[in-house]
C-alpha cells in the first residue's frame, strides 16, 4: 500500500543522503530536462521488470507512458521516486538526484494501491501536498488549508472536504489525489493511470488539469491505458515494454509500427490504435 504520510529528514534538512551521486554528469542529458533516467533497471526476485530505460523527457509537456500489462509502467514511475529498489541505474530531477528534488515532484499513485481505510479526510490528504513547505512535523497552518481548500475546489469536491477517504467514491478519491498533487504546486507530476477507472465527470476533470497544468510550464509523466485517446490527450509519447520501444512526439511516434513493437502484435489493441492513429491524421 502506499503510505499516504511521506518524510525524508535529509530532503527536510537539506542534507544530502549519505551516498548520494549529487555531482554526476551525463553528456547525453541536459540538466534543464525535468525528468532524465539513465540506464535503469528494477528487479524482482532477480528477475527484471524495468530494463536498461534511458529517457529525457522534455519541459513543459504532456506525456504519456504506454505500453502492455506487466511492461514495468508502474514500476518505473514509483522507481523515479525510491518507492522501489534499483538494480542500477540513476534517476535525475532537473539535473539533481530525486531525494534533492523531491519538492519539484507531485505524484497520483493508482488508486488501487492506497488505503483508503486510513483515517483522514479528503482536506487533511489534500493538506499533504503543502508538508514540504512546513518542514519537519510541523502542524498544517491557515495558508496550508487554504490552498488545499482551493485545490478541492478545483477538483470539484469542496463541499467534501471533510468526509473520510473511505466514504467517497472511485472519481471522489481519483480527484481528491489530483488536488493533493495541485496543492504541492510541483514542477513535474508523476500519474500513474489517472484515467483508470473513473467516470466521464472525472476523466473530464482530468484532462482540464492536464492542459491547466501545461499552461503553467510543468510537465505530466502520466501512465495511460487507453490507445483510444494517446493522440487527442498528450504531446509527447513513450512506448515501453520493459524496454523503450521509442520516446517522442506523439505525430511522430505513436505510429502502428512502433504499436505493434511494443503490444507484439496483440490485434484487438492494435486494431484501437489503428482508430485513433487515422483520426489523429484527420
Amino acid at each position: 500500500m502506499i503510505r499516504l504520510f511521506h518524510f525524508d529528514r535529509a530532503t527536510q534538512s537539506g542534507q544530502a543522503p549519505s551516498g548520494e551521486e549529487g555531482g554526476r554528469e551525463f553528456p547525453e542529458h541536459s540538466a534543464r530536462s525535468p525528468l532524465s533516467v539513465h540506464d535503469l533497471t528494477v528487479a524482482y526476485h532477480r528477475k527484471p521488470v524495468v530494463w536498461d530505460v534511458d529517457l529525457e523527457l522534455p519541459e513543459g509537456k504532456l506525456v504519456a507512458l504506454v505500453g502492455p500489462n506487466g511492461a514495468g509502467k508502474s514500476t518505473l514511475i514509483k522507481a523515479c521516486q525510491e518507492l522501489v529498489p534499483k538494480a542500477s541505474g540513476l534517476v535525475q530531477v532537473y539535473g539533481r538526484p530525486y531525494r534533492h528534488q523531491r519538492h519539484l515532484v507531485g505524484y497520483v499513485p493508482q488508486r488501487e494501491s492506497v488505503d483508503w481505510d486510513f483515517p483522514v479526510s479528503a482536506m487533511d490528504v489534500v493538506a499533504m501536498g503543502g508538508y514540504h513547505r512546513l518542514g519537519w512535523l510541523r502542524p498544517v497552518n491557515k495558508r496550508c488549508r487554504s490552498e488545499a481548500m482551493q485545490a478541492l475546489e478545483r477538483v470539484g469536491l469542496a463541499d467534501l472536504a471533510g468526509r473520510q477517504i473511505s466514504q467517497l467514491s472511485g472519481g471522489q478519491q481519483q480527484r481528491t489525489f489530483l488536488a493533493r498533487a495541485l496543492a504541492q504546486d510541483a514542477r513535474l507530476y508523476l500519474m500513474d493511470e489517472p484515467f483508470a477507472a473513473v467516470d466521464a465527470a472525472t476523466e473530464r476533470v482530468i484532462v482540464e488539469l492536464l492542459h491547466e497544468l501545461k499552461a503553467r510550464g510543468r510537465t505530466c509523466f502520466v501512465v495511460h491505458h487507453d490507445l483510444a485517446t494517446v493522440t487527442e490527450y498528450f504531446d509527447w509519447v513513450v512506448l515501453m515494454n520493459m524496454r523503450v520501444v521509442d520516446a517522442g512526439p506523439t505525430k511522430e511516434v505513436f505510429h502502428q509500427e512502433n504499436l505493434r513493437k511494443t503490444y507484439g502484435g496483440k490485434l484487438t489493441v492494435l486494431s484501437a490504435a489503428a482508430e485513433a492513429v487515422r483520426n489523429a491524421g484527420e
